[in-house]
Formats: structure tokens, C-alpha cells, sequence
């Protein structure tokens, strides 16, 4: 009994092993959810992009482990929203911030964000795939307030551009839907 449970715990772990490997090479045209990581440099230089400050609430879309979260509360003071449909994801992301203690600042919904309300936010970070992008327009044009910045690294939306960091491939744009 003891080797039939050790085989399935070993191969359980060897799935989950080579979805994480596959995840890393996500098409980008895929409508899935790749697990892309942001680094801290990159989270860093997309905060400065977007001006960021304790007075700004952010949302990250995907939020993944909450490297950019932790960034934005710790280094630059910003209160957020971290929105991740994976329950792996948003409790690796729940323990770190809370161990880094911006638990006060930043919360993780377990949701999908084409479900959430983002009416509440100044700032939403993205690092999604063109498809999701395009989905997530209407919704940015619906519930964000005129002024609010979209910042999206590595891929474009279309919407109009309000600045762009060349050297890390980071978009930012502003809503202007008066």
C-alpha cells in the first residue's frame, strides 16, 4: 500500500513539474494563462513607468506570485489588488506578501478578473498574452475612471500609448474615455 501511494505522490509530482516546465513556453497567441514570472528589476522599472506612489491602488491582473505587488507596496507605498485565477499561485503570493509584512496594503482575490470589478483602481499592471489583452479592452474602457494607467509589459494593447520604455519592453497607457 505504502509503495502505491509513494508511486502516485511521485507521479503527481511529475505532472505538476512538467505543466509548471510548459507554462514558462506558452504560445503568446494562446488564450490560456501562461506562468510567466516578472523579475523584481522588471517590476520595478514598470512602477517607475507608471509614477507610482502610496496614494495610487493597483491591480494586478494575474498576479501570479505577487513579485510586482510586493514591489509597488514596499518600494513605492502603493495600497492593491492582486487578482489570480490559480489557487497555487494566489497562496504562494498570499504567503509572501504576508512575510513580507504588506498584508495591511495589498489583498489577493482568487478570482477571475474578466469577473472582477476594477472601477476601484488608478493603476492595473498586466503581463498577459495579445488574446486576453484584447478581451480585457472593453472591460478597461467600461469600469476604468478617465486618467487611470494601464501598464503592460512585453505586449501591446490598442488603446492609445502614453509612453513606452523601450529598454524593458513596458507599454503604459491612460484611459481617456470622457
Amino acid at each position: 500500500m505504502f509503495l502505491w501511494w509513494s508511486i502516485n505522490i511521485i507521479l503527481l509530482i511529475i505532472i505538476f513539474f512538467l505543466l509548471l516546465l510548459l507554462s514558462m513556453f506558452w504560445p503568446p497567441d494562446s488564450p490560456w494563462a501562461p506562468w510567466w514570472r516578472t523579475n523584481k528589476r522588471t517590476a520595478r522599472a514598470m512602477c517607475r513607468l507608471a509614477k507610482i506612489s502610496k496614494k495610487d491602488v493597483i491591480y494586478d491582473l494575474g498576479s501570479g506570485t505577487g513579485t510586482l505587488l510586493l514591489i509597488a507596496a514596499k518600494e513605492f507605498g502603493a495600497r492593491g489588488v492582486g487578482i489570480e485565477i490559480d489557487p497555487l499561485r494566489a497562496v504562494i503570493s498570499t504567503l509572501a506578501l504576508h512575510s513580507a509584512k504588506v498584508r495591511d496594503k495589498i489583498i489577493i482575490k482568487k478570482k477571475n478578473f474578466f469577473n472582477v470589478d476594477l472601477s476601484n483602481a488608478t493603476v492595473i499592471f498586466v503581463y498577459l498574452v495579445p488574446k486576453a489583452l484584447e478581451r480585457l479592452k472593453p472591460k478597461f474602457l467600461k469600469e476604468l475612471k478617465p486618467g487611470t494607467r494601464v501598464v503592460s509589459y512585453r505586449y501591446k494593447i490598442s488603446l492609445p500609448l502614453s509612453s513606452y520604455d523601450r529598454a524593458n519592453n513596458i507599454y503604459l497607457y491612460k484611459i481617456n474615455n470622457t
